[in-house]
């Protein structure tokens, strides 16, 4: 049986064996792990992963409460394409430092989001600098926020960007912009911006298939596993201060003239059934980006990467050509 498909994803059945005898030891063998100083001296975990003919790399930035590792199956399938693949874990996620003063591993805070956008640039500077041209960017829901910013400050760093469900703006869960702001600022000034917010608990168990933001069994199961192993994977909740800061970045993204900004080529994806970030402001940011193009994805959660394989093959596909042009 072929476990592989035709751009090197995997196929939902016997997925965790394909994982781990095929995707992990293949991208292994081509990976060189390096740690970096970030913005502020904070500890920025990386890894590059050669491809054997290289025609062009791709960063991957990830979203809120994940790490570089969650992206093998994409990582693998960028290879088996040519493409070389560099990643990172943002500060506060994976085996990147966090700041001083948290309640635990699983707490996720930011002072600033500018923060992630230097460190972004550090990443950029230290590692992709010697990787081959011509480089692109595939960015995840914080991470698409992180990247749009970057795009807007640094035009012709790259030359292609994929957006995953970008987080753009947050979905507030009915909650007004201005209540939560004056909620963040409050605890701001009471300096518990460090806490966690008053929805959230530590992680202790699995996430639950039902509410998760994968749609496919399979891929869930896989990283649910690797996460429950591995203390430094297992950010499920923001702090005040990340929460004030995901709510601000909209202003920055959306500010006059930012998007305008962009030279990249931009492909945004938006997930048709996304419960966690707005489609709205995608819209409104993509609409700006001159060379910007907008889909939606049907049957799609927020993490479109982990979908079943009737969604995910054909999405990756078009993201994979998208990448793959000069």
């Amino acid at each position: 049986m072929d476990y592989l498909n035709q751009d090197g994803l995997a196929h939902s059945e016997n997925y965790a064996r394909t994982m781990e005898e095929v995707i992990l030891p293949y991208i292994n063998a081509r990976r060189t792990d390096r740690t970096l100083i970030g913005d502020g001296g904070v500890p920025l975990f990386t890894s590059r992963f050669d491809a054997d003919q290289p025609r062009g790399t791709v960063m991957i930035v990830h979203g809120f409460t994940e790490n570089a590792d969650k992206f093998a199956e994409v990582i693998h399938s960028l290879l088996k394409s040519g493409l070389s693949v560099v990643a990172y874990d943002q500060r506060g996620h994976g085996r990147s430092g966090r700041a001083e003063g948290l309640d635990g591993l699983s707490l996720t805070h930011v002072d600033d989001f500018d923060e992630y956008v230097r460190d972004m640039d550090i990443v950029r500077r230290e590692v992709l600098s010697d990787m081959p041209k011509p480089w692109r960017v595939f960015c995840h829901s914080m991470g698409g926020a992180v990247t749009a910013l970057y795009l807007e400050r640094y035009p012709g760093a790259f030359r292609r960007a994929a957006m995953c469900a970008p987080m753009i703006a947050p979905n507030l869960s009915g909650m007004p912009r201005p209540v939560a702001l004056a909620l963040c600022g409050a605890e701001r000034m009471l300096k518990r911006d460090k806490k966690r917010i008053f929805t959230s608990r530590p992680y202790r168990e699995r996430e639950r298939f039902e509410t998760a933001c994968a749609n496919g069994r399979a891929r869930f199961d896989w990283y649910e596993d690797l996460r429950f192993r591995i203390p430094e994977y297992q950010n499920n909740g923001p702090s005040y201060g990340w929460l004030r800061e995901a709510i601000r970045v909209t202003d920055a993204i959306l500010a006059p003239g930012a998007a305008e900004r962009i030279d990249a080529r931009v492909r945004l994806f938006t997930a048709a059934l996304d419960d966690v970030v707005l489609p709205g402001p995608q819209k409104a940011f993509i609409d700006r980006v001159r060379l910007g193009e907008h889909r939606v994805v049907q049957g799609a959660k927020h993490e479109i990467y982990r979908s079943g394989d009737d969604v995910l093959f054909p999405w990756w596909h078009e993201v994979l050509e998208f990448l793959e042009e000069e």
